[in-house]
């Protein structure tokens, strides 16, 4: 899951946030002294690997994986990801009880308001997410068309992310009746992990 889906599964929890937010910059044991982290944002960090997890290793999720993989390869995971959060994008009045434009203003304020403790590439990266509004420009094909861009200019290898939103296009029902089919189980796996954890 993307940068929208993992602030909507941290549940209003400020903690859970900005440790589900900065989880890809936090190499190894969040607890380590080195992160400088209380223990609710290194949680919020377990629960955005946890999330991870999860979809990176559920058959449906995988299903279509294939169909984005002679393209993407190893990196048709994170298209899949951005495919999501578009799809969360456009129901999340449904799926949240309110509206996304709400929901994404109240995030980018608490981002603000922690900025200064975000890891160095994480401040950064929140300057143009918020600069440029992206979440709420998942809503539309061109938004994540210029997510996935973005990505392409960042990954190590050859990705062809830049031109992911064609699969998109291409396969449409697919990814929508995937989303749909998917995310509800997702988000019965966080509510499972918050109790446990």
């Amino acid at each position: 899951m993307n940068i929208l889906a993992h602030a909507f599964l941290s549940g209003g929890d400020e903690h859970l946030l900005i440790g589900n937010f900065i989880a890809d910059f936090i190499k190894g044991d969040p607890g380590h002294p080195r992160h400088g982290l209380s223990v609710e944002v290194q949680r919020g960090v377990r629960l955005h690997r946890q999330i991870d997890s999860f979809t990176d290793t559920h058959s449906l999720v995988e299903e279509l994986r294939i169909i984005v993989r002679p393209r993407c390869r190893k990196y048709a995971g994170a298209a899949i990801d951005v495919f999501f959060d578009y799809f969360l994008a456009n129901r999340f009045s449904q799926l949240a009880d309110e509206p996304l434009e709400g929901f994404v203003q109240n995030f980018y304020g608490v981002i603000r308001r922690r900025q200064e403790s975000l890891p160095v590439a994480a401040h950064r990266m929140a300057d143009y997410m918020i600069q440029q509004d992206w979440l709420t420009a998942y809503r539309t094909l061109e938004g994540i068309d210029r997510s996935l861009k973005g990505m392409s200019r960042r990954t190590a290898f050859p990705s062809n992310l830049d031109t992911a939103v064609d699969d998109l296009r291409q396969h449409y029902a697919a990814f929508e009746s995937g989303f749909a089919l998917f995310f509800p189980q997702l988000k019965a796996a966080v509510r499972q992990w918050l109790v446990d954890n």
